[in-house]
């Protein structure tokens, strides 16, 4: 049995390039970057030199890159530092949307348990924010922006430039997680207005444990993490070198075959999209019909109970998710689904699918034919199928 993997946005699989490129950071080049002995100073170059192309790919300056162990750190630097340089003399305020990851709601909590005030917009049922909604939350105590760069459950892609260009008017700092986006669409963190960017190597064919937050200059930023005073003391700790290396190799490839890819996978994507809505009754595709992702469908299936499905197509060779990969474990409905208006019972049978560089056309009608079956045969064993889901008041 052939096994199919659409789950590229919970993670990819790392490029072999980006393993070569790696490898000798193991074992030959091992040097810790911050020594100034030949060993040491052979991992900085390797270091100085991932982060300038990094740099370099979203339109920034090398030293306007720092690196992390991926993006929950960065979401965390980027909110709790702003916050914590701000003090309350500058303000307290902090604006985000209902869909975001839950690196950024989480710390945000955080931040409300320490005196500041946090409003989370809502989305259209489309999952995108109205940036003059953004408009008219702000305070003379705002001091930060958030909006995720493109909703890593259901692929919306938001209008990040209109809301970048709203909070520097208002000389705000803003923002964005750009996780799934990084190396998948294009980024110019000058065009898109952005002040502060969240970005994770695994996302982009490259390794887990490593990230970058771009921090524009002139942020105000207090160090997340303390101690050697590594990273101009903005982030302190020993740096990954091997992971660093294998980032900004996925970078360097992503430079050469973004454009292209997105083409295909989008096409393969609108192909799986046309046949499960033609091969399977009651069935919608969740988010925004154009402004997503390239490789994103998530695909909400009426009467069906999500983590079966899952568990059935994971038994024919299917990988999938049945929401973000941080919380697919969980029973719960999804707070992005919740947030677009879908109902319940729909939300429960929404799953993701993400495809990737070595996704095929034979993947694609394969893992329709599939499910389409599975889904039949779950239906006609539920007592609620045939049934309309009432009216929710």
């Amino acid at each position: 049995m052939k096994s199919i993997y659409l789950d590229h946005a919970a993670t990819t699989p790392v490029d072999p390039e980006v393993v070569r490129a790696m490898l000798p950071y193991f074992t030959e080049c091992f040097g810790n970057p911050a020594s100034l002995h030949c060993f040491g100073q052979d991992a900085k170059r390797a270091v100085e030199t991932a982060r300038a192309s990094i740099a370099s790919f979203i339109g920034a300056s090398a030293e306007e890159i720092v690196f992390t162990s991926g993006g929950t750190e960065s979401d965390n630097f980027a909110l709790k530092g702003v916050a914590a340089a701000a003090g309350d003399v500058m303000g307290n305020h902090i604006i985000t949307t209902l869909i975001e990851h839950h690196a950024v709601l989480e710390t945000c909590c955080d931040l409300e348990k320490q005196g500041c005030r946090v409003t989370c917009l809502p989305v259209s049922n489309y999952g995108v924010v109205d940036p003059e909604a953004v408009r008219k939350a702000i305070t003379d105590k705002t001091i930060l922006i958030s909006v995720m760069h493109a909703n890593n459950e259901v692929g919306t892609i938001q209008p990040i430039a209109e809301i970048g260009k709203i909070a520097r008017e208002n000389s705000i700092y803003f923002h964005t997680d750009a996780v799934q986006t990084l190396g998948h669409v294009p980024i110019d963190v000058n065009e898109l207005n952005i002040d502060l960017l969240s970005a994770s190597g695994h996302k982009l064919y490259g390794p887990k444990g490593v990230g970058i937050i771009y921090v524009r200059r002139g942020t105000k930023i207090a160090p997340f993490l303390r101690g050697g005073g590594q990273e101009k003391g903005r982030r302190s700790s020993t740096l990954n070198v091997p992971g660093i290396v294998g980032m900004g190799k996925a970078v360097e490839l992503a430079g050469k075959f973004m454009a292209e890819e997105a083409k295909t996978i989008s096409a393969l994507r609108d192909r799986f999209v046309r046949g499960v809505l033609k091969n399977i009754e009651e069935t919608q595709l969740n988010g925004h019909p154009l402004q997503r992702l390239p490789n994103n469908a998530n695909i909400a299936i009426n009467n069906i109970e999500g983590e079966a499905l899952l568990l059935n197509l994971d038994m024919e060779g299917i990988a999938c998710s049945s929401g973000s990969s941080c919380s697919s474990a969980s029973l719960n409905a999804s707070h992005v689904l919740a947030a677009l208006g879908v109902p319940s019972l729909l939300a429960h049978g929404s799953l993701r699918f993400t495809l990737g560089r070595s996704t095929t056309t034979e993947d694609i009608d394969t893992a329709v034919a599939i499910l389409a079956r599975i889904v039949n045969r779950l239906r006609s064993m539920s007592p609620r199928y045939g049934k309309k889901e009432a009216p929710e008041k």
